[in-house]
């Protein structure tokens, strides 16, 4: 009844074209003919394939009115009112001629009211047309069009399988709905007819597969990577206090609670190879949330504005999958200011903190870096991230845990490694320098016909200088600029 409303006072607004971007062709037209009837207008479809026809019986298509030139002069030279359906027109926009002819129906809209609709999954609008044009999106349904759908599905099986009913747990059941949210009617469909059609049932096994199935339907720039592989904290050596913290607001995350606003995110700024793009990957795991990757690199694009538009399109993306965890590795990478670049760097900045500051939905944001020279100001100041953990190189008691971790990873037996004595050889290492030794000292015995045992690790990390030996001065320069700004986040 909305949609009806809203593109009806378009309509009596008298803007001569309206853009309307959607997936779903069928209910649009459906739409737009309940609003046609309603205000007395001719309703008019044009396609390529069929040329023009009005959406009335006892009318067939105009196939001398098949190409886009010939229906364009058809409408301008009609002096009556009427609503007219351009479908899939968006390829022939690009001509001259056609924005010329459809500049001209919207000039002379005061002596021969006809209202164009452009109809497309993807639509950009020449400048020459932006100032006669108004866009209108159909609405998203809401939880109750959403459960009455899935009922619908639900009774369709039941009658396939001799009046069966479906199984469903009700906490599965409240999951799938809000899962289904953010989605067209013809993809909730699609994706709760799967769930149930599966097994006869609604689980919370049915979940995963929802959520993969809807990140498929969003993104399609590759710009979001869904990960599907999350971590657990017991996975991760250290980040004693980031554990802490992030269990104090699980609930204020995924339930309201009164006098209580959600976290927005945290920044894991620290040394490189400590573990911060493990622990983003964690939050995920102990949140029990989809995980989402930002990928810069696959953001930025050569022409002005669209990079922009890339990450607005992404965060959109993000708050359709919310309640959710968005991961951006090495932020200072795409942030950092630099005058080379057009401005394009602060432009994108300027979206992200308005983003941040302006959202409504359940994402939260966890953001790593490794050079804090590179960041801008604006993004590390108090506000814009819940809190700013640094991670440091880890301490000895972390280094056995890590040391332990690795070791089961390679179906080993810490039991049989004397992890006090290796901890105490790896000081000044990070996790992932660990890693690499234990990785070296397999293909030192594999290569040898020998077992891996304590010489091995210890020779592979005698014969590897660390980072912080490496970069000693960078990092003492980090540790300096974090102690007074920064939460530790080990003990």
């Amino acid at each position: 009844m909305k949609d009806s409303h809203d593109l009806s006072l378009l309509i009596q607004s008298r803007v001569p074209i309206i853009s309307l971007e959607t997936k779903e062709e069928r209910r649009a037209i459906e739409l737009l003919t309940t609003v046609a009837a309603k205000l007395f207008t001719p309703l008019y479809r044009w396609s390529i394939t069929e040329g023009l026809l009005r959406l009335e019986e006892g009318f067939s298509s105009q196939r001398h009115n098949a190409q886009p030139q010939d229906v364009l002069g058809h409408i301008k030279a009609s002096l009556h009112p009427g609503i007219f359906i351009l479908t899939d027109f968006h390829p022939y926009l690009d001509d001259p001629l056609h924005v010329r002819l459809l500049k001209d129906i919207a000039i002379s809209y005061p002596d021969a009211p006809r209202t164009i609709v452009l109809l497309s999954h993807d639509l950009f609008i020449p400048e020459e047309l932006s100032n006669f044009c108004a866009n209108f999106q159909l609405s998203m349904p809401g939880r109750k069009q959403i459960a009455q759908q899935v009922k619908k599905i639900a009774d369709s099986w039941s009658a396939e399988n001799n009046g069966q009913r479906v199984k469903a747990d009700k906490q599965a059941y409240e999951m799938l709905l809000g899962n289904l949210t953010g989605l067209t009617l013809t993809e909730v469909k699609r994706l709760a007819h799967s769930a149930i059609y599966d097994d006869g049932a609604i689980t919370e096994s049915d979940i995963p597969e929802v959520l993969k199935a809807k990140y498929e339907l969003l993104n399609t720039d590759s710009i979001l990577q869904f990960e599907y592989k999350t971590e657990k904290f017991s996975d991760v050596g250290g980040f004693s206090v980031v554990k802490q913290w992030l269990t104090q607001r699980k609930q204020a995350f995924i339930k309201e609670i009164p006098g209580l606003k959600p976290p927005k995110g945290m920044l894991l700024l620290g040394v490189q190879g400590c573990g911060k793009s493990l622990a983003a990957k964690a939050v995920a795991g102990i949140w029990g949330l989809p995980l989402l990757h930002l990928d810069f690199g696959a953001l930025f694009n050569k022409y002005h504005g669209e990079t922009e538009r890339n990450l607005r399109k992404a965060l959109e993306t993000a708050e359709v999958m919310a309640p959710c965890i968005l991961w951006v590795d090495e932020i200072e990478k795409a942030l950092g200011t630099s005058e080379n670049d057009g401005g394009t760097s602060q432009r994108v900045l300027a979206t992200l903190l308005t983003w941040l500051a302006e959202k409504n939905k359940p994402v939260f944001m966890v953001a790593t870096a490794n050079n804090i020279d590179s960041l801008p100001p604006e993004l590390i100041r108090k506000g814009r991230f819940d809190e700013i953990f640094f991670v440091d190189l880890p301490k000895h008691a972390v280094r056995m845990s890590i040391f332990k971790i690795h070791l089961k990873r390679r179906m080993l037996d810490p039991a049989l490694f004397n992890l006090d004595d290796l901890a105490k050889q790896a000081e000044g290492f990070s996790g992932a320098e660990i890693e690499q030794a234990i990785v070296s000292a397999f293909y030192s015995a594999h290569a040898n016909n020998t077992a891996v045992n304590d010489q091995a690790i210890l020779k592979a990390l005698a014969q590897t200088k660390p980072l912080s030996v490496i970069m000693a001065e960078p990092i003492a320069r980090l540790r300096a600029w974090a102690k007074d700004r920064t939460v530790l986040a080990d003990d």
